[in-house]
């Protein structure tokens, strides 16, 4: 959030400003109307996500991607949903497979999220995985994988909307999710924690 920075008000002693709201934690500026992209960013990162690795077996091998938007879509017909950058040069890969694989990430996978967001790097080196029937990549130490074959793929702007139906899934039980809140990973109390 933008704040002012001295924390005061122009324009001399009894004088308010329409543009600061004083929240009891400070006064904050005001700027509803700014709709940049970095302003976007800064606000929708308030929304805490999970984080997912994008997978495939491809003709020029495995192939992946780390994406934190991915949410479940319908449960009759199965379906999920992710939203690649249209700069990505590893959907384009696992899109001309047909389907892929969701790997959801637990707590000790941060490094391999930061791993799977690069571009240019053999991602596969050194991680363990296992294939899937339809040989996409489980990576073993995932929180959840889901399988999916590719159900529609729509415009989303400066992003690709890609709905898949899902074929297969598992989970563990013994693992804690890594979450990405306002540009960096963050925990969550344990899963006793959070139930009732």
């Amino acid at each position: 959030m933008h704040r002012s920075r001295t924390g005061e008000v122009s324009g001399g002693a009894g004088v308010s400003d329409p543009r600061l709201s004083d929240t009891g934690k400070g006064r904050l500026l005001m700027n509803t109307q700014d709709v940049s992209p970095q302003r976007m960013r800064q606000i929708m990162g308030s929304f805490c996500s999970g984080v997912t690795i994008v997978t495939a077996g491809t003709d020029t091998g495995p192939a992946g991607f780390t994406c934190q938007s991915f949410t479940s879509l319908s449960l009759e017909p199965p379906l999920v949903t992710f939203n690649p950058s249209v700069t990505s040069t590893s959907w384009p890969k696992i899109r001309e497979a047909g389907s892929f694989c969701l790997n959801v990430l637990g707590t000790e996978q941060q490094e391999l999220s930061q791993v799977f967001a690069r571009s240019g790097t053999d991602k596969f080196a050194g991680v363990e995985h296992r294939p899937s029937e339809r040989g996409h990549p489980i990576l073993d130490a995932a929180l959840a994988w889901i399988e999916c074959t590719l159900h529609a793929e729509h415009d989303g702007g400066d992003h690709t909307i890609v709905v898949g139906e899902v074929r297969a899934m598992q989970a563990r039980e013994d693992a804690e999710p890594l979450v990405f809140y306002r540009g960096g990973y963050a925990r969550l109390g344990t899963s006793a924690s959070l139930v009732g």
